[in-house]
């Protein structure tokens, strides 16, 4: 199934190795353990997300952002098909046949989805098809259980909390499963606090400096500023989200910036939800530099970071703080704009390239459908020291 390739060694020199020393715990009288880095699929079509079950299925997902992709949501099969989840009529939506379609139930243009641990997949749909118009009752997150492979519920978002210009785009779910938090890394950025079991959603930090843009940032690729054709550059919101292993503390940032930020997620699902201010609750925490997908580990609680102006993907200890730095942990020409995180059942950690610098977006000559890949990063044990 997979095609597997090693990656060189010579980043485990110097603060690489730190960047290791949280999976090298257990292994104290031997060297930190290597990441490998392998290709497990590659696609036809442009991926974003990917999650990976309790028990190791693995999900995808294809945004229609340059193309009408055939397929949504998808399970990624041992034999490295793929089967369209959870059937076809959800993922038979064609933008061309939107006025024939109830938005409602099929997937319009899904972000991200995610495995919650509690034998459940969550899809996210921000419903705009090319990062634009928002398709008129498309928004939602989509509960399916795993068990059944039906759809369980569904939670529609209403423009107060999905107006248009917004382009829902991550999500992680509370310690104890009722509240879910998105990001809108759309034209004003935002956070969603939303209560599972009654389905209310409320917009927060509308607006607010630690979801918006940061001014004077210029994405770059290869080098290079990179723009679109009428000069534009990369004008990502809030993006790359993250919850701590104590579900205490949630994590974002915006792509088109440097900063990190957290919040107490006691303060989202109180002050929040209630339509309270929240922005003095906001901490910044250091700098990550320019990043998509954040993700952090279930058993080092360490942060990883996709670095997509350097085919890399980066580790930080948070528990240095504010004043904490990434780390590189593995870099590869091929990882072009690594975008989405997930931890297998063994700890490997999965990542999706979605090659959004060669996308149509910014190279105008590019296909309409772009192959992308998805990766696997796992950690081989180092022999013992004699």
């Amino acid at each position: 199934m997979y095609s597997a390739s090693t990656l060189a060694r010579s980043f485990l020199a110097g603060t690489a190795l730190l960047a290791l020393a949280p999976f090298a715990a257990a292994q104290s009288a031997s060297a930190p353990p290597t990441p490998v880095l392998e290709q497990v699929q590659e696609f036809p079509h442009q991926v974003t997300g990917v999650t990976v079950s309790e028990n190791g299925r693995i999900f995808v997902n294809f945004p229609r952002w340059t193309e009408d992709s055939p397929v949504s949501v998808a399970e990624v099969g041992e034999d490295g098909s793929l089967k369209p989840y959870p059937n076809d009529e959800w993922n038979s939506w064609r933008n061309a046949r939107k006025d024939e379609m109830n938005a409602a139930d099929h997937w319009v243009c899904v972000q991200s989805v995610v495995a919650d641990g509690r034998g459940n997949l969550w899809v996210l749909d921000p419903a705009a098809p090319a990062q634009a118009l928002t398709v008129e009752n498309g928004p939602k997150l989509v509960r399916i259980d795993l068990a059944t492979n039906q759809v369980a519920q569904t939670i529609a978002f209403g423009p107060d909390a999905a107006p248009q210009g917004s382009y829902l785009n991550d999500v992680r779910f509370s310690a104890d499963g009722r509240h879910a938090f998105v990001t809108d890394s759309g034209v004003k950025g935002a956070l969603l606090v939303v209560d599972l079991q009654s389905g209310e959603a409320r917009r927060v930090l509308d607006g607010h400096p630690s979801t918006q843009v940061e001014k004077g940032v210029v994405v770059q690729a290869d080098g290079q500023p990179l723009r679109r054709p009428d000069g534009r550059g990369v004008e990502f919101s809030a993006d790359g989200i993250a919850l701590s292993n104590d579900g205490t503390q949630l994590y974002w940032q915006a792509i088109k910036g440097h900063s990190l930020y957290r919040i107490p997620t006691q303060a989202l699902v109180t002050k929040g939800l209630r339509g309270e201010d929240v922005a003095a609750d906001v901490e910044a925490f250091g700098r990550n530099g320019v990043s998509d997908g954040l993700w952090i580990g279930r058993e080092s609680g360490h942060m990883f970071t996709s670095a997509v102006e350097e085919n890399a993907v980066k580790v930080r200890d948070l528990s240095q703080g504010p004043s904490g730095t990434p780390t590189t942990l593995v870099t590869d020409e091929r990882l072009r704009w690594p975008d989405t995180f997930s931890e297998g059942p063994d700890g490997s950690i999965y990542v999706t390239t979605s090659r959004i610098q060669d996308s149509a977006f910014f190279k105008p000559d590019a296909p309409a459908s772009l192959p992308t890949q998805l990766w696997r990063i796992r950690f081989e044990p180092a022999p013992a020291r004699q």
